[in-house]
Parts: structure tokens; C-alpha cells; sequence
């Protein structure tokens, strides 16, 4: 229970913080129309594979009690950096200075939320991670909750800069919470109740991993992107990010020229923005404390990997029907509730039979850069369906969908096989 609370805290905080600064970042993408959307996944994408190798140096040298803290703490700086430019800059380089904040917090969401779970599936075993996931993944909405409700209801009467600050103050309270869970790692693995409950295998990883645990990875700096091309099972992982990621593209793609042509004044997007981040964590909060431990227990972790390809196939084709203001709302709350509530706490269970180094190198290149190639490859595809006109582009992403559906079932069986044997690597 203690280490719930403080996995509460610490995701609580960080997602406080991006849901705070999300829906200005949306504003600022279309600030001259979806147009300059695909250049800007580009300089993401590329900024992503830039921040990659420091931090799998960072990882190879450091423990994770200091690597995480120097993590954070980068990115607080660089928060501070953005309320000040945002409070001198003209009109016209306002914008210029959200592009590249739109940059940079699309690199920032995945990074601090990746390091969030590094820290849990290295601290958690297989069985406590299908059912604890889901239990955390409950501070990460109240946090979404929270952030997106303060934009939506400041947006019109205070600046950006007062609450990229407030985002920044966050960051080290998420500092705070990780150095008080890292403490409770030996507990986690030697507690009464689990014996008999992990194979002997498995028993004798996890031991090792508690008792090193605060010495440095170690390996190369390329490990993860190695291991992602070398192990049939972390290579499914990424496949099944980049055709998640390709699909969630194609969605913004078309939230962004439904909301272009629906509304014009920045303020009153940047409230539609921040509503439905109100709505999503509102139902994925619903979800996680009803559902989401139920789902991946008795149901698995196959069929909790396909119930979100399964409901986005059923929300592009009622976009194809009617593509407006009501639909794409609907559709991203859904979407994204199902997400955040089934589909990630049971993506994390897949690095819980990973190797250590893959926890952290594999999973970190994945969660990053892998997931933004699928965000490059999406709106370029999108982009050209989008010139095509009429339904191509949500009739394509069906497809897409389709693939991403088959790659979740595979995935799911080979966590039970793995699981079973004991065999990490």
C-alpha cells in the first residue's frame, strides 16, 4: 500500500504537470493551420532520437536514484526557460516560440512517463503489475483531471506563463515520490504472501534486481535500439507502439481540421482542447476503479491489448459517417479513457518478464523515439490520405488498426509463456 501511495503521488504530479501545458500546446500546433503539423512531428521525431543517446548514457553511468532526478530537473529547467521566452516574445515570434515548445513537450510527455514506469516494472513482479497497474494508472488521471480542469478554467484569464510555472513546481514534487519509492524496492520483492506465487527462476531475478537495483544498468548505449531489433518479443513491442501511435496520428490529424474549420478564437480552442482532457480522465478514472485490475486479471493480457484497436476501428468509421465537433470529442475521450485505463497498465505488464536492461534501454528507445516514428510515419500518411479527400483516411486507419489488433493477441500470449517459464531474456 505504501509504495501505491507514493506511485499515486509521483504520477499524480506528473501528469498535473502535461495536462497543464497540453492544451496550450495543441493551440500553438494549429496556430497557423494543420498544415505545419507534419514538419513539426518531423522536428520531433528527430529531437526524440537527439535526447535519446544522453539519457542512455545517463543510464549506463548512473544509478536510477540519480538519473531520475537529473531527468526531471532537466526538464523543470526547461519549463522555466519557456514561461520566460512566452512572457517576452512579440506576437509574431509567440509563435515561433510555441513550435518549438510543441517540440519539446511532445518529447517531454514521453520521457517522463516513461521513466515513471522503468521505475515500476523494475520494482514490480509479473503477477503484482496485472494487478496493481491498473490501481496506479488511478493517480495519473486525478493528475489529468486536475491539469486539464485548471487550463480549461484559466485559460481566458491568465497567462501561459503562470502555468507553465505551476507545471515546472510539479516536476519536483514527482522528484520527491521516486526517491521515496526507490527506498521500498527490497520490501516490494520480499514480502510475506508472495512465496509460491513466482517460479524459482523468476524468484531469483527478481532478488538479484532488489538487491542491485541502485547500481548502474551498465551495457551499451545503443542497447535498446539493438534489443529492439534483436528479440522477436521486445521487436513486437515496438511494432505494436508504432501502429498504435500511426492510429492515434491519424485521430489528431482529423481533430485538428474538425476543430480548424469548428472554431476560430485560440482561447476557445485551447478550452475545447483542455474540455476533452477534462472528459477522458474523468472516464478513464471510472474505468481504472471498476475495471482495469478485473480486465487484465480474468480476462488477460491479450484481450486487454485488443480492446483498443477494437473500439478505434469502430470510431473511425463513425467518423467517416460524421466528421464533426460532437464526433471527435466523443471519439478521443473514448478513445484515450480506454487507453490510459485498459491498454497502457497492460503494455507495462509486457516489460515486467523483460530483462533489466531492456526495462530500461529497450523500453525507454520504444516509449520514445519508436513512438514518435509512428507519429512521423501517421502524419505524413495522414496528410496525403487527407489530400486524397472523402473517407480515405479513416477507411486507411482501419486497416492500420486491423494489423495492430492481430500484434496485440501475439504479444499477450507470449507474456503468459514467458511469465510461465521464467525466462526474461
Amino acid at each position: 500500500m505504501r509504495a501505491v501511495l507514493w506511485c499515486w503521488l509521483y504520477i499524480f504530479a506528473l501528469f498535473s504537470s502535461y495536462y497543464i501545458m497540453r492544451p496550450i500546446r495543441d493551440q500553438m500546433g494549429i496556430a497557423r493551420g494543420v498544415e505545419d503539423l507534419p514538419w513539426l512531428f518531423f522536428g520531433t521525431l528527430v529531437a526524440m532520437l537527439l535526447v535519446n543517446l544522453p539519457f542512455a548514457w545517463l543510464v549506463k553511468k548512473l544509478p536510477r536514484s540519480r538519473f531520475i532526478p537529473l531527468t526531471y530537473r532537466f526538464f523543470a529547467a526547461n519549463i522555466v526557460l519557456f514561461a520566460l521566452a512566452l512572457h517576452l516574445a512579440s506576437p509574431d515570434e509567440t509563435v515561433w516560440v510555441g513550435y518549438v515548445f510543441f517540440i519539446w513537450l511532445s518529447v517531454y510527455n514521453l520521457f517522463v512517463v516513461s521513466v515513471f514506469w522503468q521505475l515500476n516494472v523494475d520494482l514490480f513482479s509479473p503477477e503484482q503489475g496485472k494487478r496493481l497497474f491498473g490501481v496506479i494508472a488511478v493517480g495519473a488521471t486525478v493528475g489529468g483531471i486536475v491539469g486539464s480542469s485548471i487550463t480549461a478554467s484559466l485559460a481566458r484569464q491568465v497567462s501561459p506563463t503562470f502555468l507553465l510555472i505551476s507545471a515546472a513546481v510539479l516536476l519536483e514534487v514527482a522528484v520527491f515520490a521516486a526517491s521515496r519509492l526507490a527506498r521500498l524496492s527490497p520490501s516490494l520483492h520480499t514480502r510475506p504472501g508472495t512465496e509460491g506465487q513466482a517460479n524459482p527462476a523468476a524468484k531469483e531475478a527478481d532478488a538479484k534486481a532488489a538487491t542491485g537495483d541502485e547500481r548502474p544498468i551498465g551495457g551499451g548505449i545503443l542497447a535498446g535500439l539493438v534489443n529492439a531489433l534483436r528479440s522477436p518479443y521486445i521487436r513486437g513491442i515496438a511494432v505494436f507502439i508504432l501502429l498504435y501511435t500511426a492510429t492515434s496520428t491519424f485521430a489528431y490529424f482529423l481533430q485538428g481540421q474538425i476543430v480548424e474549420h469548428g472554431l476560430t478564437d485560440r482561447a476557445e480552442r485551447t478550452a475545447f482542447f483542455a474540455s476533452i482532457d477534462f472528459g477522458v480522465n474523468t472516464l478513464a478514472l471510472a474505468v481504472q476503479l471498476f475495471l482495469s485490475g478485473r480486465v487484465i486479471t480474468l480476462l488477460g493480457v491479450s484481450l486487454a491489448l485488443t480492446l483498443l484497436p477494437a473500439l478505434t476501428m469502430a470510431g473511425f468509421a463513425a467518423l467517416a459517417a460524421t466528421p464533426s465537433l460532437a464526433m471527435i470529442a466523443v471519439f478521443q475521450v473514448m478513445r484515450r479513457a480506454a487507453d490510459y485505463a485498459i491498454t497502457r497498465p497492460a503494455r507495462e505488464v509486457l516489460y515486467t518478464v523483460a530483462s533489466r536492461e531492456d526495462r530500461y534501454k529497450a523500453k525507454g528507445f520504444i516509449d520514445t523515439f519508436v513512438y514518435r516514428l509512428g507519429d512521423q510515419a501517421g502524419i505524413w500518411a495522414s496528410r496525403g490520405l487527407g489530400e486524397i479527400g472523402g473517407r480515405a483516411l479513416p477507411f486507411a486507419a482501419i486497416v492500420i488498426t486491423a494489423a495492430w489488433l492481430s500484434v496485440g493477441l501475439w504479444l499477450g500470449r507470449r507474456q503468459v509463456a514467458r511469465e510461465a517459464t521464467g525466462k526474461y531474456s
